[in-house]
């Protein structure tokens, strides 16, 4: 029998002030208080939501030369004969040969069927294919490109292919493609097709190796085509236009080439043999010089990743040779591990030492000087360590295991505070709008195409020498925190929405900015961007989950739930805040059954199942907390679309009953109002939920809770039903279910079955 509801209060609310179509932003926008009034909806939402524009006909060959009249203008530095000769002949292509090259560009792979490049611009398909083998842009297959051939085939044809000419004992139709074209591989030899039609319906795409280098001048990193053109426009990829004019990512063409080799090779290093790595371990002395800060820190990613992958292949003393010849913390952490397990004391102790008095960055300094004490001054434990054992322990329900932080934030909401889930959001947001206009509109912010969102001076570390006067006035600024909420403001109003490498613009920057400059002390604010300009890309994650705040203090939090270690940038970034002067702290979760914390059971009626294509007709919500039923919520919704009759059969929702129900935008803001922070509780709450968030997505809000499942909990908790149906579990525990497939009445009896969950899981605690 299932536990009863001892009381029920009829909560139903009006109005709200979200920031869905239904509600006013301007009810809680602190910017528009304040006179700084701006779009809620980011730019990239506001274009997403607008109907693709049909791209015309030779869409692909514009963005083709758009790319190349750029590189032409600003790399003619850098370009050799073979670049210009590349651009001058494909200048003089007829258009029909001009759109199959870049035709081919555009698609996978380097060979392709020839019957497969027929396009309605394309009237004289051998005549296209004559004028681009004249010139080189295109080729018969040869020797070289065998291998390519036999990945484009599908296995009917590898199968084909290979029963004329050899003995395929033992390959079967049944096979795997993959298995059909590695037994190909291992058996089938050019030499048997070099004159057969398999070979002459096929072409290859000509002069790869002058257009990738073309590619990436544009790009800065290793392209195939220009089909990211087409997805900016048709808005599916956003550019921001903060410069009118664009810098050439290099200054010489030793730079350029170093740069691309280097990216080059981490390419080719996804899909290389062991052999091969071998092979480029032997070469590494020989590579290129790197001249420019771009083309070194390729080099270091590079030997880091094939150090790594030698490693992993059991090449240790390559592996050791690789790593001794890069520059990054990460290649000096790896050496001084292996050499340490050799039993190389000395040797790791001096390059400790080495690392400890000029590290490469703070997160080199912080390894170096822990693995110093605990292998050669007899600490026992790591820094990471006894930072987590030292962490005290605060109780949250257990309900939130999937989402500790967002239970940790109830917990001190609980305590009086204000809570936001800062993470990194916080500092990001802060520093790219008090130094928007160095970062990207100054000259010296180095951005080389419209595509990009992180200049060159912050992924290089020489953005805080750059505009050091500049950064030092506008930190000056936080002094006075009323005149740096106003100058941020501003910076707000002009720049929301604007795409960018830094952060992502939300509504809920200004719920947390004016509290943030307050309370903070100005000048650990200055020291923790000031950090964060000299040295970006090392300062710009690893901060608290949690940044929370009441009338007389201003607090950072990490949360850490069982399992959980601390990561070094994230330690890194504790110390840094705590020596700015904010008060920062880690937290343990352990898990409890909370009876103050606070469910919401749901149950939602639908013209259907599927969420993307359905739409709902009714929602019933019953709020729990300590056992009692303290609010309900329903209402009937128009969904917009036509009730099917055999949801009308199940249901009784008919389509004259929603014909004057509000529709989902005129409920949202009170149904979320009713939500609060609470638990979302359904029966199968995958449906339930799907359902509410799409609807939440269709007015480009988010819609997002921590979820229970009571079909899934009572399967774990009361074993031994032949059926978990709301239905059949109402019928053996006695709960009632006057309307089921009704909204309200199925949402109170799976609040029945929330009853008799957490009655198990506080007996399960307790013993």
């Amino acid at each position: 029998m299932a536990m009863p509801l001892r009381r029920q209060t009829e909560s139903l609310r009006s109005g709200g002030t979200g920031y869905g179509r239904a509600g006013n932003p301007q009810d809680r926008d602190p910017a528009a208080q304040s006179g700084f009034a701006f779009d809620q909806t980011p730019r990239e939402e506001q274009r997403t939501a607008r109907p693709q524009r049909e791209l015309p006909q030779l869409y692909y060959l514009t963005h083709f030369q758009e790319m190349l009249d750029f590189v032409r203008e600003k790399y003619a530095h850098v370009l050799d004969a073979e670049h210009l000769d590349f651009l001058t002949e494909f200048d003089a292509l007829e258009l029909q040969a001009k759109c199959l090259f870049v035709r081919m560009v555009n698609r996978k792979g380097r060979v392709f069927e020839t019957a497969k490049l027929r396009y309605a611009e394309i009237g004289d398909l051998p005549d296209a294919l004559s004028a681009l083998r004249a010139k080189g842009f295109a080729a018969q297959v040869g020797l070289q490109d065998f291998d390519a051939l036999l990945d484009g085939l599908s296995k009917d044809a590898l199968l084909n292919l290979m029963a004329p000419h050899l003995e395929t004992a033992g390959v079967k139709r049944s096979w795997p493609k993959a298995a059909v074209l590695e037994h190909a591989r291992a058996t089938l030899r050019f030499e048997h097709f070099v004159n057969s039609e398999a070979v002459r319906c096929f072409v290859v795409q000509g002069r790869r190796a002058a257009l990738e280098f073309l590619l990436y001048l544009y790009f800065g990193r290793i392209e195939q085509g220009v089909t990211r053109f087409a997805l900016r426009d048709l808005g599916l990829v956003r550019t921001h236009h903060f410069k009118a004019d664009y810098e050439a990512r290099f200054e010489t063409r030793e730079e350029a080439t170093a740069s691309h080799f280097y990216a080059r090779r981490l390419e080719d290093l996804k899909i290389a043999t062991d052999e091969t790595c071998l092979l480029w371990a032997r070469e590494v002395p020989s590579w290129p010089q790197a001249p420019c800060d771009a083309a070194e820190e390729l080099r270091d990613n590079l030997l880091f990743a094939l150090g790594s992958r030698l490693e992993k292949s059991g090449q240790v003393e390559s592996a050791l040779a690789v790593y001794s010849l890069g520059g990054s913390a990460l290649c000096n952490e790896r050496l001084v591990r292996l050499q340490y397990a050799r039993g190389e004391r000395d040797l790791v102790r001096a390059r400790l030492e080495a690392m400890m008095a000029q590290p490469a960055s703070d997160l080199e300094a912080l390894f170096a000087q822990d693995f110093y004490l605990r292998k050669f001054k007899g600490k026992r434990t790591s820094a990471l360590t006894d930072r987590l054992r030292a962490a005290e322990v605060i109780a949250v329900d257990e309900s939130m295991r999937n989402a500790p932080e967002r239970g940790a934030a109830d917990y001190f909401r609980r305590q009086g505070y204000e809570v936001f889930q800062s993470e990194n959001s916080v500092w990001r947001a802060l520093f790219g709008m008090l130094f928007w206009e160095e970062i990207y509109c100054e000259a010296g912010a180095s951005l080389h195409n419209a595509f990009e969102r992180l200049p060159q001076s912050l992924k290089s570390g020489g953005f805080y020498e750059a505009f050091q006067d500049r950064i030092e006035a506008k930190l000056a600024r936080l002094q006075n925190p009323s005149s740096a909420l106003q100058t941020l403001l501003s910076s707000l109003s002009a720049n929301y929405g604007t795409p960018n490498g830094i952060f992502r613009w939300r509504p809920t920057i200004t719920d947390w900015l004016g509290p943030f400059l307050q309370k903070a002390p100005p000048e650990a604010l200055a020291t923790v961007l000031r950090e964060m300009c000299r040295d970006y890309m090392g300062r710009k994650d690893g901060f608290p989950d949690l940044m929370l705040w009441n009338d007389d203090e201003l607090r950072f939090i990490e949360i850490k739930s069982a399992g959980d270690q601390i990561r070094r940038n994230q330690l890194m970034q504790l110390d840094l805040l705590g020596r700015a002067g904010f008060r920062v702290e880690v937290k343990r979760v352990e898990w409890i059954i909370d009876p103050e914390q606070i469910y919401v059971v749901v149950d939602v009626e639908t013209t259907g199942g599927r969420a993307a294509r359905n739409r709902v007709t009714e929602i019933g919500a019953v709020k729990v907390q300590n056992g009692e039923i303290i609010g309900k919520w329903q209402s009937l919704i128009n969904p917009q679309q036509a009730i099917p009759a055999n949801i009308t059969r199940l249901t009784g929702i008919t389509n004259t009953m929603v014909a004057s129900a509000p529709v989902f935008a005129e409920i949202a803001d009170d149904f979320q109002a009713f939500m609060g922070d609470a638990i979302f509780v359904a029966h199968n709450v995958r449906f339930d939920y799907g359902f509410i968030s799409e609807e939440f997505r269709r007015l480009d809000r988010r819609f997002r809770h921590p979820q229970l499942c009571t079909c899934a909990s009572m399967r774990a908790l009361y074993k031994g039903h032949k059926s978990y149906s709301l239905g059949n579990l109402c019928s053996s525990y006695g709960i009632e279910l006057k309307s089921h497939h009704r909204a309200l009445c199925d949402a109170e009896a799976a609040a029945e079955l929330l009853l008799l969950i957490n009655a198990r899981r506080l007996e399960a605690a307790s013993a």
